[in-house]
């Protein structure tokens, strides 16, 4: 189940159930008897990157169940991302020391199932209830409870204070809602709009053979990748890097949907120029405006996001509810 974004928290006074949105990987965990697995949204495994999690949920007197969270790392007070992103070696001697060095946890906000009974087809407000049953029954200090709120006035402080290292908005459910698989029902509110982009192709700077600007793209309902903007804020440290690790992806056609068009009036012959990668790697970016559907000036790069699956990359991230 996935979220939508929006500019403003919906008001509307005891339909709604309000969460803060966490700075982390989402993660779906299952359990049955000794067999735990940890899924990222994209259905990617997780439990290889998180063998600590994987423990903890083993270890829980509950046999049976489904759950729905975030794994968070937390680094001197804050959330880290860079430290989620450092989980993702490939090297298990690597992971399973840092795994100890800087151990996460499963922040929990649904449940789905537990034994014998499947809670999917219940409303929000009953599964809320069976959470928090259910974490006082495993008693685990590993786990823990996401808070939420009917409160509006609560809500909006929450949106206020994130950004700064916990949390990066606020996401609002229906109470009466079922649990939807793949559907963009809750609405996602961030004080900055951002998006996933698939990286589709990138151009070189001027006069130079390292990277200038990433070019960006966003599946459309035919599920073609269409080029919806660019970002050209790329840390002179990371260029030279960046540039081989592009190079490597290159491969036509880059956008399989609108690309990026050729010289014109507004653009030199050499800005009309750009080269094709194969859509692989994600992009989160932060924008202002949407005219029609691109981007209407040149988005700020904020993060690379390899828990995400290019797939997911669609225009409803940026469609406003």
């Amino acid at each position: 189940m996935e979220a939508k974004a929006a500019d403003a928290l919906p008001a509307n006074t005891g339909q709604w159930q309000y969460e803060p949105k966490w700075d982390g990987f989402r993660c779906l965990a299952f359990k049955a008897g000794d067999e735990v697995d940890l899924r990222a949204k994209s259905g990617k495994p997780l439990g290889r990157y998180f063998p600590e999690v994987v423990s903890i949920l083993r270890e829980l007197k509950a046999t049976e169940f489904v759950v729905d969270g975030e794994i968070v790392i937390e680094v001197d007070g804050s959330l880290s991302f860079d430290a989620l992103q450092m989980r993702l070696h490939p090297a298990e001697s690597r992971i399973r020391k840092l795994s100890m060095e800087t151990p996460a946890r499963l922040i929990l906000f649904d449940i789905l199932a537990n034994p014998g009974t499947s809670l999917i087809h219940q409303p929000l407000s009953a599964r809320r209830v069976a959470l928090e049953a259910f974490l006082k029954s495993v008693e685990s200090t590993g786990l823990e409870l996401s808070s939420c709120t009917q409160d509006l006035t609560t809500a909006k402080k929450w949106l206020g204070d994130s950004g700064q290292g916990s949390t990066d908005g606020v996401v609002a459910k229906l109470l009466n809602d079922e649990y939807r698989p793949g559907e963009r029902t809750m609405v996602k509110i961030k004080r900055l709009r951002t998006a996933d982009c698939v990286v589709g192709g990138f151009r070189y700077l001027a006069n130079s053979r390292e990277v200038g600007s990433l070019l960006l793209g966003l599946y459309n309902d035919q599920r073609k990748l269409d080029h919806v903007g660019f970002t050209s804020t790329i840390a002179q440290q990371d260029r030279t890097t960046l540039t081989r690790r592009l190079e490597a992806l290159r491969a036509p056609p880059g956008f399989t949907g609108k690309a990026p068009g050729g010289p014109s009036r507004w653009s030199t012959e050499r800005s009309g120029q750009w080269e094709p990668l194969r859509p692989e790697l994600v992009a989160e970016v932060r924008f202002d405006h949407v005219t029609g559907d691109r981007f209407r000036h040149g988005t700020k790069f904020l993060r690379w996001r390899p828990d995400k699956n290019p797939g997911q990359c669609t225009f409803e991230q940026i469609l406003q509810k």
